[in-house]
């Protein structure tokens, strides 16, 4: 026996379904698409964006004299 789900059938099964996170699709679609050389470049921009947020509260001083 499978462990996985039964695959909806109908529209209306399909729309009761748990819908993925946004990074399941992401991965999702790096996988099925072959996209690989876009991981870096996400990976870039999350560690800005996670730059920029703690920019933003105390440990501010803390990463401006690392640069």
């Amino acid at each position: 026996m499978s462990d996985f789900p039964k695959s909806p059938t109908s529209l209306d099964e399909f729309a009761g379904t748990p819908q993925p996170s946004l990074a399941v699709e992401l991965i999702d679609f790096l996988k099925h698409n072959k996209k690989w050389w876009l991981l870096p470049i996400l990976l870039m921009l999350g560690l800005f964006g996670i730059l920029m947020a703690l920019a933003a509260t105390g440990a501010a001083p803390f990463i401006y004299t690392m640069f």
